[in-house]
C-alpha cells in the first residue's frame, strides 16, 4: 500500500434505475476488499443529516473498513414484495461482482432496524432467499433483531434486555441501555456513540469474511511519521477521513481532520524534544485496535504543551509510563486514546510538593489544634513508576501504605 497516499476518492454510485441501491467501493488505502450488502429501512435514510458525531453512516464506515458495500434502502411496501426484493438483492450482488475492487464472490449481509421497520412478510422472504444457495451468495447475516432464518451463520446485536432464542448458528450480544436498534445509526435519536463502537468491534469477525490487516504495522508506521520523519502530511495520511486524538489527562488533541492536522502541526509533532523516545513494554492486538504500554521519555528543553501545558522548559529528564488505545478502521487509524499519570510528571519536574494541605477533619472527627493544620503526603511517585512498569522487582511495592497525615504550624 502507498503509505503517503491521500484520502481515497472513490465515490458512491447508483445502481439500476430504482434509486434504491448505492454502491460504494472500499475507502481504504489498499482500495479493495470483500463485498457487503446493507439493508436499511427507508426511515433510516435521513439520519445522517442529523449526525453531529465523527461516526459516519454505516455505508461509509464499512467502506472505510475496506469492504465494497452495496446499500439497499427499503420502504415498507417494498420490504414485503416477493418479486422486487429478491431482484434488488440480485442486482446488488451483480454490482459487487462486477466491481474490480471487490475481492470475493460471496458477501456478508447486514439488516438494520427491527421487525417493526418491515412488513411481516419480509422475514419469510429473507428466509427463502438465504435458503437458495444458487442465487443468494451470502456467507453470514448480521442484524439488530432476531430473524427466523436457517442454515446461515448469524450475529445479532439486540437492544434492551429481552433474551433472544438460542441457536447454534447465532451469536448474540445484548445492550440493555440501548433503546432501539437505532443505537448504531449516527443522527438517530437513540444513537449511543460508545455502545455503537462496541457493537461495531464485535461485528468485525470473520463471520462477514472481512479483510485482515497488519494492525501493528499500521500503528508503527503512524508513530514513525510522528516521531521519526516528523511529517504532518504523512501522519494524517495514515488516518481515516475524520479521525481524532484524545490525550486524556490534559484534554489535548484534535477532533476531526482539520483540527487534528492543526494540532499535529502547531502543538505536537514539532514540539517534542529531539531526544524523545518510546520504549515498548507490552502490546495487545485486537481485531480493530492496538493497546500499548510504553515508557515515553524526553529531556524537557522546550515547552511540550500537549503533555504539560503552560510549563516552561525545566531541563529535567522525564520517563513516563503511558497507555495508548488505538482504534484502526480498515488500514487507517480512527482514533487514539492516550493516558498517563500526570502526578508522576509533576513529581519528576519538581513541581508537586511532597505534602499538601488536608482541609478536612480526620476519620474520627479530629480537627487540627489552634494555629495548626493537617497536611497529607501526596501519594505520587516520580521516575520509579517507569522503572516498576518495565521491571516490577526494581521498586518495592506498597510503601505508600505507610504515608500519614501530619499536623504542622498554620503559616
Amino acid at each position: 500500500m502507498d503509505v503517503t497516499a491521500g484520502l481515497p476518492s472513490a465515490k458512491p454510485v447508483q445502481l439500476g434505475n430504482t434509486g434504491k441501491i448505492v454502491l460504494q467501493p472500499p475507502l481504504s488505502r489498499c482500495g479493495q476488499g470483500p463485498g457487503l450488502i446493507l439493508l436499511r429501512p427507508a426511515s433510516y435514510a435521513g439520519y445522517q443529516q442529523q449526525n453531529t458525531s465523527l461516526d459516519p453512516e454505516p455505508l461509509q464506515k464499512w467502506a472505510e473498513e475496506s469492504f465494497a458495500v452495496a446499500q439497499i434502502t427499503l420502504d415498507v411496501d417494498l420490504s414485503g414484495d416477493k418479486s422486487a426484493l429478491p431482484h434488488l438483492i440480485q442486482e446488488a450482488q451483480d454490482g459487487l461482482t462486477a466491481l474490480s475492487e471487490c475481492t470475493q464472490e460471496q458477501f456478508g449481509l447486514i439488516v438494520f432496524g427491527s421487525k417493526t421497520d418491515y412488513v411481516s412478510q419480509f422475514e419469510a422472504i429473507l428466509r427463502d432467499m438465504l435458503a437458495n444457495n444458487e442465487t443468494m451468495k451470502v456467507v453470514a447475516l448480521l442484524s439488530f433483531d432476531s430473524w427466523n432464518v436457517t442454515d446461515t451463520p448469524r450475529l445479532v446485536h439486540a437492544s434492551g434486555s429481552d433474551k433472544l432464542p438460542q441457536s447454534d448458528l447465532q451469536t448474540q450480544y445484548h445492550y440493555a441501555d440501548a433503546l432501539s436498534p437505532g443505537f448504531v445509526i449516527p443522527g438517530h435519536p437513540d444513537f449511543q456513540y460508545a455502545t455503537a463502537g462496541v457493537s461495531h468491534t464485535r461485528s468485525l469477525t470473520n463471520i462477514l469474511g472481512g479483510p485482515n490487516f497488519d494492525l501493528e504495522r499500521i500503528w508503527d508506521e503512524h508513530t514513525y511519521f510522528e516521531f521519526g520523519e516528523r511529517s504532518v502530511e504523512k501522519t494524517m495520511a495514515t488516518m481515516v477521513q475524520e479521525p481524532y486524538v484524545n490525550h486524556v489527562p490534559t484534554l489535548t488533541g484534535g477532533i476531526g481532520r482539520a483540527r487534528l492536522s492543526h494540532f499535529y502541526l502547531h502543538h505536537f509533532i514539532f514540539n517534542n524534544p529531539d531526544d524523545t523516545g518510546l520504549d515498548l513494554v507490552s502490546r495487545t492486538v485486537g481485531i480493530d485496535r492496538v493497546v500499548d504500554e510504553f515508557i515515553f521519555s524526553f529531556t524537557h528543553v522546550k515547552q511540550v504543551d500537549w503533555l504539560i501545558p503552560g510549563i516552561p522548559p525545566t531541563g529535567k529528564h522525564l520517563r513516563i509510563p503511558f497507555t495508548s488505545v488505538v482504534n484502526i478502521r480498515g488500514d487507517r487509524l480512527y482514533h487514539e486514546h492516550i493516558a498517563w499519570d500526570q502526578a508522576t510528571v509533576l513529581v519528576q519536574l519538581g513541581l508537586l510538593p511532597e505534602y499538601l494541605p488536608f482541609p478536612y477533619p480526620l476519620a474520627d472527627g479530629t480537627l487540627p489544634a489552634p494555629g495548626k493544620r493537617f497536611e497529607y503526603r501526596v501519594p505520587a511517585a516520580g521516575g520509579e513508576t517507569a522503572a516498576k512498569l518495565q521491571n516490577g522487582d526494581d521498586v518495592p511495592s506498597n510503601e505508600m501504605f505507610e504515608y500519614k497525615i501530619r499536623e504542622v504550624d498554620d503559616r
